[in-house]
């Protein structure tokens, strides 16, 4: 019996021992972000939801002016659940994955309305509000309400990875690193953790070069005493995007408005601006297809050149006709400075771009 309990207590120290030396490490090194509490302070659940959807698929660079729009248009669940869907997404042009800004509205109204202004505290409630997948959930649970959850986000693999040397190709590993993850949470404080386990990702465990002799967790780290950290985790190779094509019409009409139109609510860029376009296939159409598809006719130059956008799952390459029209045609002309106020993504603001209309004011390396 006494036996018994003395390896359980062993067990138990190996088990905290990581923990407690990365929450140390957390505690000189965390980063400062502008959705982060202060330490000592009570996170505000709606800024760390909002964050973390931002977050996805992005980048913590490209994510702050964003949030810090959002807080000052929308500083609480209530403001965000009573605006309208066409400013959200016109407040999200440019972050990509737009199906993100109308779950995030869903979410508002949810929450405000359904559920009085409060979050749910559990990851199986998270998981029931729209955009809400196992990450999200968990980081939500753990960050703003302590809950002991695991929250695995691209950086924390790659730790894990590392950390128990885990080399079953990445999406398939997902599982076991979670289970990994959760066997080393702390009892408490499972959102300094989860932040910490972040931050060790973003700041030493980084994916080319790993700084090890910082790393709180050398003395463990199963890839490092292998010598095989720089090449985990390792990531099966995704197969080539296919590519379309089609054509767009920028169309100005002499005073300074240019021609849009609104996409179908549903599907890619659901309810966003473009310019009138053709349907997109393998192939150009021919200048005989495209015009056929014209807002109107007339005297339409083909520009040199074409615009190339990635998507998540295909390349869109688009040529751009342009046309300045001297009489007022039937449509939504939009002045150009007041483009940036409106739902363009940033596919389409491309396109305007190459065809001299404005200037591209968008986040950084977003693929949508």
């Amino acid at each position: 019996m006494g036996n018994s309990g003395t390896n359980r207590s062993s067990i138990m120290r190996r088990r905290t021992a990581p923990a407690k030396r990365l929450l140390a490490w957390y505690g000189v090194n965390r980063r400062e972000l502008p959705w982060r509490a202060k330490p000592g302070q009570a996170s505000d659940p709606y800024r760390v939801w909002l964050s973390e959807i931002m977050l996805q698929q992005t980048t913590v660079a490209a994510v702050g002016p964003y949030y810090a729009k959002f807080l000052r248009q929308w500083p609480c669940i209530e403001s965000l659940a009573a605006a309208a869907l066409d400013d959200v997404l016109a407040a999200w042009a440019g972050l990509g994955y737009y199906s993100r800004a109308r779950n995030l509205h869903r979410t508002a109204r949810i929450v405000a309305l359904e559920r009085g202004g409060a979050f749910p505290r559990g990851v199986d409630e998270l998981l029931r509000l729209p955009g809400v997948g196992l990450y999200t959930a968990g980081a939500v649970a753990a960050i703003a309400f302590g809950v002991r959850a695991v929250a695995i986000d691209a950086n924390a693999e790659r730790v894990l990875a590392r950390f128990f040397a885990v080399e079953e190709p990445l999406p398939k590993a997902k599982p076991r690193l979670r289970t990994l993850g959760a066997s080393l949470l702390p009892t408490t404080g499972a959102g300094d953790f989860a932040q910490a386990l972040m931050d060790l990702g973003a700041l030493v465990c980084t994916p080319k070069t790993p700084d090890c002799g910082k790393c709180p967790w050398r003395r463990d780290c199963r890839a490092r005493a292998l010598g095989i950290a720089g090449r985990l985790p390792v990531k099966t190779k995704k197969p080539a995007r296919p590519l379309r094509r089609g054509a767009a019409f920028v169309a100005q009409d002499g005073r300074g408005g240019v021609l849009l139109e609104k996409r179908a609510e549903n599907g890619l860029l659901g309810g966003m601006m473009q310019p009138p376009m053709t349907p997109w296939s393998e192939m150009f159409p021919s200048f005989e297809e495209a015009s056929r598809c014209a807002p109107y006719p007339g005297k339409w130059k083909k520009l040199e050149g074409s615009v190339r956008h990635g998507f998540t799952h295909f390349e869109l390459e688009i040529e751009v006709y342009a046309a300045v029209l001297t009489d007022q045609r039937a449509g939504l002309w939009i002045a150009t400075g007041e483009l940036d106020g409106i739902a363009l993504p940033t596919a389409m603001r491309k396109i305007l771009v190459h065809a001299g209309v404005c200037a591209l004011h968008c986040a950084d390396n977003v693929v949508e």
